[in-house]
């Protein structure tokens, strides 16, 4: 099985790191083969972020994401830039509070930075809320394995609310199924 997976938004929603901890999980926690790749503008916060996942039971000879059928998209120009072809089999989370636009494949509304600041105070656990989707909405690895990488990933102190994120992805996603 091979999964290919795009996340994308802006520099500070923590796309990248969303990607990192994905990767993580699959190699560290499963017996899978993966490649991360990322992308970003040269502004530090708000500029384009993007960053790709190759999970595959077989060896990735080539690093680059061809066909992706799951992605995560967090800004509008995101969407236009990675989303807007996505093929008509994908899945895409979006956040609706950022992505006005919507694709031609089935889309899921994640609304993980709103979610991030009503429920746990901080709009920086949205990428986790994300995951939490993600996880929920297509059968890529176990939740075991992603929450070892989000808690080996995320700062001291923050675990609690790092778990409690992953959850709020699950049950958003798992109420729209």
């Amino acid at each position: 099985m091979r999964h290919e997976i795009r996340f994308s938004g802006l520099g500070g929603q923590g796309i990248i790191t969303a990607a990192v901890i994905l990767g993580r999980a699959a190699a560290l926690y499963t017996e899978s083969f993966v490649v991360q790749t990322q992308s970003y503008g040269p502004e530090a916060r708000g500029g384009a972020s993007a960053s790709a996942v190759i999970i595959s039971d077989e060896p990735i000879y080539y690093p680059k994401v061809m066909n992706p059928k799951l992605y995560v998209i967090m800004s509008e120009a995101a969407f236009q830039k990675y989303g807007r072809d996505a093929p008509s089999d994908a899945v895409m989370l979006i956040d609706p509070g950022y992505v006005r636009s919507r694709p031609s494949c089935r889309c899921i509304e994640v609304p993980a930075t709103n979610a991030a600041k009503e429920q746990l105070g901080k709009p920086v656990f949205a990428n986790v809320i994300m995951l939490g989707g993600l996880l929920e909405a297509a059968d890529i690895i176990s939740y075991e394995a992603l929450e070892h990488a989000v808690l080996d990933s995320v700062p001291k102190g923050t675990e609690e609310k790092n778990k409690t994120a992953l959850s709020i992805g699950r049950e958003i996603v798992r109420r729209q199924l």
